[in-house]
Order: structure tokens, then C-alpha cells, then sequence
């Protein structure tokens, strides 16, 4: 009973928030116009106040672990190919595959992660560690998908009875495959820009050096970290639309099966033999089995991807995420891997 109290707690107060987002747009107090503001407002000045601030406080010389990160990149690198040539192999309509691939793993490890972490340990904890090692990829990977994946190009390896490789090969020249490309190289930029990297980056330099801020920087600094939870997930909850789940419901219900389960299935047990406990272990199960994260969707949508699809996985595996995320802290729990 103890280890049931201990996962609704962990769960049950990060999904109340965002039920609380979704009622309030409902009676007319915020809109998806907030939500919009509200998601770019956390994603470029809270959360990297937050990562950035957890890090500085840390002592980094003692507690970065490399082989924490090297886990949680190469658990996602799998991932990520294997699910990608599955997706290629066994989906009929191959004008899904780069919307189901991207949604089946990407989570939503940097606002969720710190959430959930944050709701039970206070702190970021090892969320930090955990992103260096999973958001990179999950970002290059993204774009890289969604390229090779466009419709365009499925259609025209489909009529000329070509692979993906020499498809690509046969239209370098284009205008289209130079502007592939270019999305490519402005992925790799945007990585490197990333607010949330760039943040995580600074506080590990802050935490080497031990550099200490006046108290006034320093406060100011936490008062606008600390709002990045609430306030995500309210948005979250605001943005959420329940009907488009209904929508291509086999592929989603595949794609929210591997997201929430499978990944989680597979790398726990490699994640727990390699001596992973308490918030590492949460992070790790945050990055591999949190709910498909909204900018999928904006991705889908704005490289030729089937949004509809994106769309419904994100709906389905935010939904089912309120049971199975607490299945599986629950089983955590239980087995003494997590306090």
C-alpha cells in the first residue's frame, strides 16, 4: 500500500494540474492563445532558469556521471533506428511512417521529466543528465525523420520502386532536396541553440567553477524556475483535444503501446543491472515512457508529415500516460529500486 501511495502522489498531482489547465480554458478563463504564449515562455526562460539553477547549487565535479548520460544516448539512439526500420518494414501506408516514428519516441523528457522529479524530490535532480543525453537526438532525429519520411518522398520512392537512399540520391539537385537539407543543417543549429541545452551547459560551467551569485541574482534566477512546472502543465492541459485520439486509432494505439510500454519494458531492466536508483531511475523512465511530446505535431505539420496521426498519438498517450507512468513508478517502488 505504501508503494501505491507513494505512485499516486508521485502521478496524480502533475495530471490534476493539467485537468486543471483543460477546465480552465473550458469556463473561459485562459485559451489556446495562453497556452501558446505559455509553452514559449517556459521553453526559452523557465525551464533553462530552472536546469540551469539546479546545476549551479550542485557540486558537478562529484556527482556528474558520465555513464548516466552515455546510458540514457545510447537507450535513445536504439530506440529511435530500431523503431524507425520496424516502422518502414511493417506500416502499409508509408506516408505514416515519419509521424509515427518521431511521436512512438520522443518524449516530453525536459517538462514532464522535471516535473514529475521536481513533484517528488523537490529538485531538477538528474533531469539535467538525463536531457544532455536524450533531447539532442531526440531533436536531430526529428527533423532527419520527417525528412527522409515526407510525403513527397514516399511518393516518389513509391512510383519509381526505389529505397529511401537512392531516392534522395536521384534528387539532389532539386530545389526540394536542398531545402531537406538545409532544414538538416538548421536542425543541428537549433540544437546548439536550444534554450534548455544552453541553459544546462551554463549551469554545468557555474557548478565546475563554483560560481556564486549575489543572493538578489540568485532569487531571481529560482522565482522564474519555479514557475516552469506549473505553468507547462496548465498549458498542457489548455492545449489537450480529446476527439482527435479517435482518429487512426490502430497505428495509434501501436505507437502509444511502444511510447508508454515496450521502450520502458526493454531498458529498465538493462537501466536497473547497470545500478541506476531513486531520481536517476525516474528520469530514466520519464525519457522513456512520458507521453509524445506537442512540438511533435508542430514538426508534423510544417515538414510534410501526417499531422492527424501526430495529433492523435499525442492526445492517446497523454491520456494513458495517468495509469501506465504509474505502473511502472509503482513497480519501481515495490521492488526497493526507488525512495
Amino acid at each position: 500500500m505504501d508503494s501505491f501511495i507513494f505512485s499516486l502522489n508521485a502521478t496524480v498531482p502533475v495530471f490534476a494540474v493539467m485537468v486543471i489547465g483543460q477546465v480552465l480554458k473550458r469556463i473561459g478563463i485562459i485559451d489556446i492563445h495562453f497556452a501558446n504564449v505559455t509553452n514559449k515562455f517556459v521553453f526559452k526562460v523557465c525551464l533553462p532558469c530552472m536546469v540551469f539553477l539546479d546545476l549551479a547549487d550542485t557540486d558537478i565535479r562529484r556527482n556528474f556521471d558520465s555513464r548516466y548520460v552515455i546510458f540514457c544516448f545510447i537507450a535513445t539512439l536504439a530506440s529511435i533506428l530500431a523503431i524507425w526500420f520496424l516502422a518502414r518494414k511493417l506500416l502499409a501506408d508509408k506516408k505514416m511512417v515519419g509521424s509515427f516514428v518521431q511521436c512512438a519516441y520522443r518524449s516530453s523528457a525536459a517538462i514532464l521529466g522535471i516535473a514529475f522529479i521536481q513533484n517528488i524530490y523537490g529538485t531538477a535532480g538528474m533531469a539535467p543528465l538525463m536531457i544532455i543525453g536524450s533531447v539532442p537526438l531526440y531533436n536531430v532525429f526529428a527533423v532527419i525523420i520527417l525528412t527522409f519520411e515526407s510525403r513527397e518522398i514516399v511518393e516518389s520512392r513509391l512510383s519509381k520502386k526505389q529505397d529511401t537512399t537512392k531516392a534522395l540520391i536521384d534528387t539532389i539537385g532539386d530545389d526540394a532536396s536542398a531545402k531537406r537539407l538545409e532544414n538538416i543543417r538548421k536542425a543541428c543549429i537549433g540544437v546548439l541553440t536550444n534554450p534548455i541545452i544552453i541553459g544546462i551547459l551554463l549551469g554545468l560551467v557555474a557548478s565546475y567553477f563554483n560560481i556564486t551569485f549575489p543572493k538578489m541574482v540568485h532569487k531571481t534566477i529560482s522565482n522564474l524556475g519555479v514557475m516552469a512546472s506549473p505553468l507547462a502543465l496548465i498549458s498542457i492541459g489548455a492545449a489537450f483535444e480529446g476527439r482527435k485520439a479517435l482518429s487512426k486509432i490502430k497505428p495509434t494505439m501501436m505507437a502509444s503501446a511502444i511510447k508508454l510500454v515496450i521502450l520502458a519494458g526493454i531498458f529498465l531492466p538493462l537501466a536497473v543491472y547497470a545500478g541506476f536508483r531513486d531520481q536517476k531511475l525516474i528520469a530514466i523512465i520519464i525519457m522513456l515512457a512520458s507521453p509524445s511530446t506537442p512540438t511533435s505535431y508542430i514538426m508534423a505539420k510544417n515538414m510534410d508529415g501526417d499531422a492527424e496521426l501526430a495529433s492523435s498519438i499525442i492526445v492517446a498517450t497523454t491520456l494513458l500516460s495517468s495509469v501506465t507512468l504509474t505502473g511502472w513508478i509503482f513497480l519501481m517502488r515495490s521492488m526497493e529500486l526507488i525512495q
